[in-house]
């Protein structure tokens, strides 16, 4: 008897550890722009992840899983201080970051804590994972560059532009999408014939209206869309009379609102994007109405931003492969990872899928803006590209002849 008990006492031993760890939740980190200037859009971010855990539900394999917000500011060390606050808390999956210096640099980071997983929120630069992959880094976006997919056949043979100039602001996000604009848009038979770079938050155009080329058809607005509408008025008060092509983030609620006085000069305007807001396909109909119904309108935007459905779509990714294998991160995330390698995202905004990098291949939408029966303004869905890759349908020699994007990269030369 007194073996039995022992015996018995024994296996509950052994035993215990493991039942006590089954039931630990499993946690999922998220990096959160909630610090500094773009805190509103890294509140829509938290409320894309936030969305896809209510979606998927908040158990898997008896399992409770519960998000970890830890916010950062733009610049990469809080974004790697935050990843490794959020290791120390024990957190196995992190989910970020937003901007392109933090995405390369928790890229590397990745690279140095093989324990962990990580799934890019809607970071996009080409590099990140173009150049050097990390194996444990996934990111089911496209990248800045991809973004711009369609754009430039649709204003050269849709639109019959055949010769534009730039007015973008002078940072990396928009040197990235004109490579991918201008490389399609050149080969299409486009000319460039200027870039004209501003600073942020600039408020007088006078002097780069003046340099603008009095013949081109159209000018590249890489502007959001209030400085759009400053540009617009400044523009029309020196007579210029060019259309206009808008970035990924140029056409928004801002711009869709905008003064009667400038209002025509952007009906007809193209941009593209991953994502297009009234897109009738009825998964992004559900993802946009759950959205609106899992948080009050005071609380969030009109619908989710490209921000939001980049962490949806990663906050999904982990809780599918999660359910697929029961929830089992041993052997360092081996089943897991696997599974995030092959998986094909039904995402709301189309189908994704991983190339050998670990990086999204997807749809890009081409919108252009018109003018509604009640004169408002609002975006019309135009044009889908398919199954967009990080090489744009070039092989990767041809591709890698174009180099990186850069303030003074020409592509079009190339």
């Amino acid at each position: 008897m007194q073996k039995l008990l022992l015996a018995t006492a024994s296996t509950f031993a052994i035993l215990l550890p493991y039942h006590a760890h089954a039931k630990e939740p499993i946690k999922i980190g998220v990096l959160a722009t909630l610090k500094g200037a773009y805190t509103v859009l890294g509140e829509d971010t938290v409320r894309g992840a936030k969305t896809a855990l209510k979606q998927h539900g908040k158990n898997i394999a008896g399992k409770s899983v519960e998000l970890v917000i830890e916010p950062v500011d733009t610049t990469p060390q809080s974004a790697i201080a935050a990843a490794n606050k959020l290791l120390a808390m024990k957190v196995d999956i992190i989910v970020g970051p937003l901007s392109s210096g933090q995405g390369n640099a928790i890229k590397d980071f990745s690279k140095t804590k093989p324990q962990a997983t990580f799934l890019n929120g809607i970071s996009g630069a080409i590099e990140t994972t173009y150049i050097n992959p990390s194996e444990n880094f996934f990111r089911y976006n496209t990248d800045n560059a991809q973004w711009s997919a369609g754009l430039g056949d649709y204003v050269f043979n849709k639109k019959d532009y055949k010769n534009i100039a730039v007015v973008a602001d002078d940072y990396a996000f928009n040197y990235a999408q004109l490579f991918g604009f201008e490389s399609e848009y050149c080969a299409a038979g486009g000319e460039v014939s200027k870039r004209h770079w501003v600073a942020l938050d600039t408020q007088d155009y006078k002097d780069t209206i003046a340099n603008i080329e009095g013949d081109v058809d159209a000018l590249y607005l890489g502007l959001s869309g209030s400085d759009a509408i400053r540009f617009a008025k400044q523009y029309k008060a020196s007579g210029g009379t060019a259309k206009f092509i808008g970035s990924s983030i140029t056409i928004d609620g801002a711009l869709l609102s905008a003064p009667e006085e400038v209002k025509s000069m952007f009906v007809g305007m193209a941009s593209s994007g991953p994502q297009a807001d009234t897109w009738g396909d009825k998964k992004w109909q559900d993802y946009v109405k759950a959205y609106k119904d899992f948080f009050p309108p005071e609380q969030r935007f009109l619908g989710p931003s490209i921000l939001a459905t980049g962490y949806y779509n990663a906050t999904s990714a982990a809780l599918m492969c999660l359910a697929k294998i029961d929830g089992d991160l041993s052997g360092g995330h081996g089943k897991f990872r696997q599974c995030l390698s092959n998986i094909v995202l039904d995402a709301p905004n189309g189908p994704v899928k991983l190339d050998e990098n670990r990086q999204a291949i997807a749809n890009n939408y081409v919108s252009e803006i018109v003018k509604q029966a009640d004169g408002s303004l609002a975006k019309k869905l135009v044009g889908i590209r398919e199954n967009v890759n990080q090489t744009h349908g070039l092989s990767k020699a041809a591709f890698d002849v174009l180099g990186l994007p850069a303030r003074d990269q020409n592509v079009c030369k190339k």
